[in-house]
């Protein structure tokens, strides 16, 4: 796509630390609350109980993992299916306003289970499940027995996911919980919450948080991120309230004109982000994070590692091990964090990786002893394309 001369070109350094900055990862977040933060970030991917927590921690100045996990079991915020047909914890209030806006697009993925459906009335299987998850929370075993004895002739894991689809689903805590173990069990959001799901809105507020949390971005990114298709009418809705900027294709991105775009060159101190952070996913051009010599480092097929940021952008990968010091189970913890980065460090990098480090052990796991170590990266090759 040709460069239009009339919109000013933003490169991937200049996206890179105006979407860092939005996403609170250039400077951490100082008296935000937690229950705040994940309405500005429109919610934290969630298919593992603790990348939210994670997400926190890499973005609030004195986050602790407590903060999240009572907001959980105060039903501030929960998690359910939105997004891309992925897990997300959000606000209550996001829980029952942002899944409508959505729901369209969770009804159209019912069609690649149409054979498994074929003969259920999809009204009737919305009613039985409303009425089997409100009256108390159903393991998922549980409504999918409930289901299958409903409609014996149906695949009872295509009855399982039609529910899904069709019912804003919240996971009930303890699943969730900071340290906690549990089932997950399902009830409805409006259940959970004790309120009705608002109708379903226009998206034009949600392109506008869109881009606030995620910007400067394109329509396509937007329906990347969101799941969502023809957004160009809001997009053009909101047109003279935006400003327009294109990328080095030619891309024309959009941006609130209150949402901060810092230099280029500002400083961006190393982030430990777990798997499937939304700042990796939400574009559908990733290079403003992800530079072009790593693609598909840090992900394969359907799983994925945990990110580490050096200057802004993915540099590596990294796990954490707990145990204990001893042989047996007994005695003193011991935590070790192995960081594999792609390119040998400069002495300046490693360092602030470590610091970076010391403070992601300190905060999110607790030992006797800590250990970072640093290791060759073994992961996949650079993707070709």
């Amino acid at each position: 796509m040709a460069v239009k001369a009339d919109h000013p070109v933003l490169g991937a350094p200049a996206l890179n630390r105006a979407t860092l900055e939005r996403q609170l990862l250039l400077r951490r977040a100082v008296g935000v609350s937690a229950k705040d933060a994940v309405g500005h970030l429109l919610g934290l991917q969630a298919q593992n109980v603790k990348p939210p927590y994670f997400q926190l921690a890499a973005r609030l100045a004195d986050f602790v993992p407590g903060d999240l996990s009572d907001l959980m079991a105060s039903r501030e915020v929960a998690r359910l299916v939105t997004m891309r047909s992925t897990i997300h914890t959000h606000t209550a209030d996001d829980c029952l306003t942002l899944r409508p806006l959505l729901q369209d697009a969770r009804e159209k993925e019912l069609r690649v289970f149409r054979a498994g459906l074929a003969g259920v009335d999809l009204d009737r299987l919305t009613a039985f499940s409303r009425d089997l998850v409100e009256e108390r929370p159903r393991p998922v075993k549980e409504l999918r027995e409930a289901l299958a004895a409903r409609w014996p002739d149906a695949d009872p894991f295509a009855l399982t996911v039609a529910a899904r689809g069709l019912l804003p689903l919240v996971q009930t805590t303890p699943r969730g919980l900071w340290g906690r173990a549990g089932q997950v069990t399902l009830t409805t959001a409006e259940k959970w919450f004790g309120r009705p799901s608002a109708p379903a809105p226009a998206p034009d507020d949600t392109v506008l948080r869109y881009l606030g949390a995620f910007g400067p971005a394109s329509v396509k990114d937007m329906q990347v991120w969101s799941g969502l298709t023809r957004l160009r009418d809001a997009f053009e809705r909101l047109r003279p309230r935006l400003l327009v900027f294109q990328d080095e294709n030619g891309v024309e991105l959009f941006d609130v004109p209150d949402a901060p775009r810092p230099d280029e060159d500002t400083p961006a101190p190393p982030r430990f982000l777990p798997e499937f952070d939304n700042l990796l996913l939400s574009h559908a051009d990733r290079s403003r994070v992800i530079p072009p010599a790593y693609k598909g480092r840090a992900s394969y097929g359907n799983t994925a590692h945990r990110a580490l940021l050096v200057d802004g952008f993915l540099a590596g990968i990294w796990r954490l091990d707990e145990g204990t010091a001893g042989t047996g189970r007994k005695g003193p913890t011991r935590t070790t964090l192995t960081v594999q980065l792609f390119e040998p460090p400069t002495r300046e990098h490693r360092a602030a990786v470590t610091e970076e480090g010391e403070r992601l052990l300190t905060t999110m796991a607790p030992a006797d002893t800590h250990d970072i170590r640093f290791a060759e990266f073994t992961g996949p090759a650079p993707s070709a394309r």
